[in-house]
Order: structure tokens, then C-alpha cells, then sequence
């Protein structure tokens, strides 16, 4: 059991390390699927039985918006063409990392 604790503790500071790069090939290791276009938005990964990518909304709705969209275009894009679609199990999670958000 003590052994199992280690590596989970050693597997989770190696995830919490990674760059862009370590990042992208844990992903293909893993078989995730990845949102096409939006590799600035990508943050991590999920960590568990079912490892799968993890995108900031909000990072991902600068992409759409620094590419021409309007601001709400893009979130409607998004809500509706991007989370809104469940492609398997290795489908990606998306997150609001928005500081705002939590600022009361």
C-alpha cells in the first residue's frame, strides 16, 4: 500500500511539472482525444483510471476571438460545437480557470 501511495505522489509531481511538450505526449501515450486549434488553451490532463485532456474555456474563446470571432460568436461556437459534443470516453473536459469568476 505505502508503495502504491509513492508512486501516485511521484505520478502527480511529474503531471504538475510538465511542459507543453510532456503534456502533448502523455495525451498520445493515453489516446485522448484533443480540441483541434486549440493548443494554447490546453491546461492538463485529467488524472485517475481515465486520463483525458483538460482546456481553459476562457483560453479557448481568446483562440476564437485573436482568429477574428466576436466574443459571444465565439462562446456560442464553443457551448455548442465544442463542449457540447461527446465523442467517446477519451472526450476532453473544459474548465473555467476565469480568476473573476471566484473574486467576490
Amino acid at each position: 500500500m505505502a508503495r502504491n501511495i509513492i508512486e501516485l505522489v511521484l505520478k502527480t509531481f511529474y503531471m504538475l511539472s510538465m511542459n507543453k511538450e510532456e503534456l502533448m505526449e502523455v495525451l498520445a501515450e493515453e489516446e485522448c482525444l484533443t480540441a483541434d486549434g486549440f493548443d494554447d488553451a490546453l491546461v492538463g490532463c485529467s488524472y485517475g483510471a481515465n486520463v483525458v485532456a483538460v482546456y481553459d474555456i476562457n483560453k479557448m474563446i481568446g483562440v476564437l476571438v485573436n482568429e477574428g470571432m466576436d466574443w459571444d460568436d465565439a462562446l456560442e461556437h464553443i457551448e455548442y460545437n465544442v463542449v457540447g459534443s461527446y465523442v467517446g470516453e477519451k472526450t476532453p473536459i473544459y474548465i473555467s480557470l476565469d480568476e473573476e469568476v471566484y473574486d467576490d
